[in-house]
């Protein structure tokens, strides 16, 4: 899948007009608590808020997608003020997926409610999609959003992400939507 040798993974940073995407850092791990506890966030990604404990775990995770893959999560965040956007990212998660997703690279968003109804997910989205065309041999993205997540859909079209299938997910409907990594 990936096409950039092990020596040379480092988590870049991604500019766009507005927005910094960038590593994570032990500083912003009240940010992510806050993010993944909030009942607006997770209510199409999971079944109650998280606890620190699990967003440490997902900390963790995110940083060994790195360190194993060369692809992962990024912060995000304003570049005008600094503030804390949310997250974006690049995923193979293994899920228990009904049927599995196989190798096909998974993107996904998350922000702050603050900051939701600015543009920013979608802005974010593509510098992502931007960053992974050339550097991948996967042919297409997947994302899987909740049938009921209109707005996560609105960004997914916006991204060129276009319906596949309806899939199982932890005993839930979930979309398939794809997009080719290159257009």
């Amino acid at each position: 899948m990936l096409r950039i040798p092990p020596s040379a993974w480092t988590i870049p940073v991604l500019e766009t007009e507005r927005l910094r995407l960038r590593a994570h850092t032990l500083s912003d791990f009240p940010a992510s608590c806050a993010l993944w506890a909030d009942p607006n966030v997770i209510r199409y990604i999971g079944a109650k808020p998280n606890t620190t404990e699990e967003v440490w775990a997902r900390l963790l995770r995110n940083a060994g997608h790195w360190t194993l893959l060369g692809f992962g999560s990024w912060l995000v965040e304003e570049k005008s003020t600094g503030d804390f956007v949310g997250e974006v990212g690049l995923f193979n998660y293994k899920r228990e997926i009904d049927p599995p997703l196989t190798d096909l690279p998974e993107i996904g968003w998350v922000l702050s409610p603050a900051k939701h109804g600015r543009g920013y997910a979608t802005e974010a989205a593509l510098a992502l999609i931007d960053w992974a065309s050339g550097r991948f041999t996967a042919i297409e993205l997947a994302c899987i959003i909740a049938p009921d997540n209109a707005p996560s859909l609105r960004v997914a079209s916006k991204c060129g992400f276009t319906p596949r299938q309806t899939l199982t997910y932890r005993n839930s409907p979930i979309l398939l939507l794809t997009r080719p990594l290159s257009d």
